[in-house]
């Protein structure tokens, strides 16, 4: 991650949300012909703040419960449960999104309360798994230093468990959200307002330029978030001591 790149990502998607006319002359020649280029049927800044709305409202129960999960099979009094926490978090990846989006719509209606849900699942797993795999990690060792210390089982987990996890933890977090950020485009075709809407206009219009426009803020929005939890990851090794520092 080099600051040029992150520069040149906030300067695209700044300028994609906030002055779009400025890539028209890029976009023209995969406009139609005497057609439109630059997607004016809503504002994208507001789309994309949607956009990232939907994300937000499936990826925070998401990780709460994920992690829960993971705490709970990874306590004695709860590590006959791990099957069934695995078959919970795997439901989402059972179903696409899009079957999820057809079988709720029924009960949820259009908008974007289905595509919170198929996001919601979809995002069980990853979490879940990394989760698990980092509170695992934790070397017995450690876990009894803590022990002798005098530190409560709370404590343990919240100051010891938790804090050595947490690489692998945000690492669960990134793929899920970046999963959840490209995904959340097909919530347009039930009515909910994303970046999706865009996309869709240029496939149902054959604007390609429109196509181009919604795919480009999406994936550029996805890989600052993507290099954002990075940088998180990288400062969480730190302070584990579990890497040598580097210089970012």
């Amino acid at each position: 991650m080099t600051a040029l790149r992150w520069i040149i990502l906030i300067g695209v998607t700044g300028g994609l949300i906030l002055f779009p006319a400025l890539f028209e002359p890029l976009l023209r020649p995969f406009a139609p012909a005497d057609g439109p280029v630059i997607y004016d049927r809503a504002s994208l800044a507001g789309l994309t703040a949607s956009h990232l709305a939907l994300v937000a409202l499936a990826m925070i129960p998401s990780t709460l419960i994920a992690l829960a999960l993971a705490i709970l099979v990874t306590r004695p009094a709860g590590a006959e449960f791990l099957p069934m926490a695995r078959t919970l978090a795997n439901v989402g990846q059972t179903f696409p999104p899009v079957a999820v989006l057809a079988l709720s719509v029924p009960l949820l209606g259009f908008g974007a309360r289905p595509t919170v849900l198929a996001l919601f699942l979809y995002g069980l797993l990853p979490i879940f798994e990394n989760a698990l795999a980092g509170l695992r990690a934790v070397p017995g060792a450690v876990l009894l230093s803590g022990k002798a210390m005098g530190m409560t089982p709370r404590r343990i987990l919240t100051q010891v468990e938790m804090p050595l996890a947490l690489p692998l933890i945000l690492e669960g977090m990134r793929i899920s959200i970046v999963i959840a950020l490209s995904t959340a485009t097909i919530g347009s075709t039930v009515a909910a307002r994303s970046l999706g809407e865009v996309i869709i206009a240029g496939l149902t219009s054959n604007n390609p330029a429109y196509v181009i426009q919604g795919g480009m803020l999406t994936g550029c929005i996805a890989v600052l978030l993507y290099d954002a939890f990075g940088l998180l990851i990288e400062i969480a090794k730190r302070r584990t001591g579990r890497e040598p520092q580097q210089a970012i």
